[in-house]
């Protein structure tokens, strides 16, 4: 049996670069180099066919750890709520007051960089608080 070694996460979204350089922010990760023999990424968006430009853009952990994000441009808007989602583990370990001041600052800086912030979680006897959040396209995920 094989064992599956890497995976990428993919979004549809309609502007596929800047829903990008939102998650690199998140997440601490990095915006591949343009390809070579281009500048920057305009400069390659340029030589394509009008179709083609800004149709997807890519990141990754430059740790290597985490998985690589691909997001692609489709035509239709998103209509219902994701099937999948990501947890942005910044409360890992914490509990009560200390974890919801944690959950707290980080929403607040991911707001400043666009996101939505939906809902507040609160603890109960089986889970510890998360705050529900949409990205700057409306893909929820939670700061767990």
């Amino acid at each position: 049996m094989t064992s599956v070694k890497q995976f990428q996460v993919t979004f549809d979204c309609a502007e596929p670069e800047r829903v990008a350089r939102f998650w690199c922010e998140v997440l601490g990760y990095a915006a591949p180099p343009p390809p070579e023999g281009f500048a920057s990424w305009d400069d390659y968006n340029g030589s394509l066919p009008a179709e083609q430009r800004d149709s997807a853009f890519a990141c990754s952990d430059p740790t290597g750890v985490g998985p690589r994000l691909f997001f692609q441009r489709v035509p239709e808007d998103k209509v219902a709520k994701n099937r999948v989602h990501l947890d942005v583990r910044i409360g890992t370990g914490l509990v009560g007051e200390e974890r919801l001041a944690k959950l707290e600052a980080e929403c607040a800086r991911l707001v400043a960089l666009g996101a939505t912030r939906v809902r507040l979680l609160p603890a109960d006897d089986e889970e510890e608080s998360c705050i529900v959040m949409q990205d700057v396209e409306g893909n929820e995920f939670c700061l767990d």
